[in-house]
């Protein structure tokens, strides 16, 4: 019998230190800090050059230097839209969507800040300057 009073009151003895460290604990344990979630980054989209390097298409990177954009006359449909431009050093003409610019090249689209040209197949790209007036 007195064994079993010291190995209750052993028991007893664990469960108040168990109890006083969870309360001590508890008392003087720091204030939560406020987490904040990352802040988000907007990524810019990808490219569609780059998608069709990898799917096999033609990229529209090349860029045609001999070949000068003066203007651009937007149409409500796009294939009346209208380019102004100057090809090897000639003076600027004006070029309907899918006319020939010279021979072999081929205005294929018309936007507000550049025209997409086709040489022999391979698309080439002739910005509007900046110094152009865009209305």
């Amino acid at each position: 019998m007195k064994r079993m009073q010291l190995i209750t009151s052993f028991v007893l003895f664990i469960a108040l230190c168990v109890s006083a460290a969870y309360w001590g604990m508890q008392l003087f344990k720091p204030p939560a800090r406020a987490v904040a979630a990352p802040p988000q980054t907007n990524q810019p989209a990808p490219s569609l050059d780059a998608a069709a390097g990898l799917l096999g298409g033609h990229s529209t990177s090349v860029v045609a230097s001999n070949f000068q954009l003066k203007g651009v006359v937007m149409a409500s449909n796009p294939v009346d839209s209208v380019a102004i431009l100057a090809a090897n050093g000639k003076p600027a003409q004006a070029v309907r969507t899918n006319a020939e610019v010279v021979p072999g090249v081929t205005v294929t689209e018309v936007q507000r800040d550049h025209v997409l040209l086709s040489e022999h197949g391979v698309i080439k790209r002739v910005e509007l300057p900046k110094d152009a007036k865009r209305r």
